[in-house]
């Protein structure tokens, strides 16, 4: 198991977390600072989802345990010590960014032979009103003719 890759793919899975459940995990009871000075959920609620969002981590938690028992310590060490509203903002950002710097997707130069699609023929129909005339008959207001 690569821990890096373990700390990048939590990471991640709990910014999509915290970014889909943000309009109710911000009003929770659940935010400190942390000793860096910014703000993040408590160590106990991030050690909870995180075994929950990576399974692997479990399997890392007695070891965890062994080497701290301190959660703080288990946090930073599994790379959760952040403040999650700072790491959205900047990925956003980031991703702005790459797309304004991101080439322009252009057409080709010249247009290749248009496609010709086959249809199949369509009837001749002769339309007729309805007193039985064509379209092409001439047209004599309803208040002139013989015959209603």
């Amino acid at each position: 198991m690569n821990v890096e890759q373990l700390r990048r793919s939590l990471r991640q899975k709990w910014l999509d977390y915290y970014r889909d459940n943000r309009s109710w995990l911000a009003r929770m009871a659940i935010w400190t600072e942390s000793e860096l000075g910014h703000r993040r959920p408590l160590s106990s609620f991030l050690l909870a989802t995180a075994t929950v969002l990576e399974p692997r981590v479990t399997e890392l938690m007695p070891l965890l345990v062994d080497l701290s028992s301190d959660p703080d310590r288990v946090i930073e060490a599994l790379g959760l010590d952040f403040d999650p509203d700072q790491e959205l903002e900047l990925a956003a950002k980031a991703a702005a960014r790459e797309r304004r710097n991101r080439p322009a997707i252009l057409l080709p130069a010249s247009d290749p032979a248009p496609i010709e699609f086959a249809q199949p023929p369509i009837e001749q129909l002769e339309e007729t009103d309805c007193n039985g005339r064509t379209r092409d008959a001439e047209l004599i207001p309803i208040w002139e003719r013989s015959t209603f």
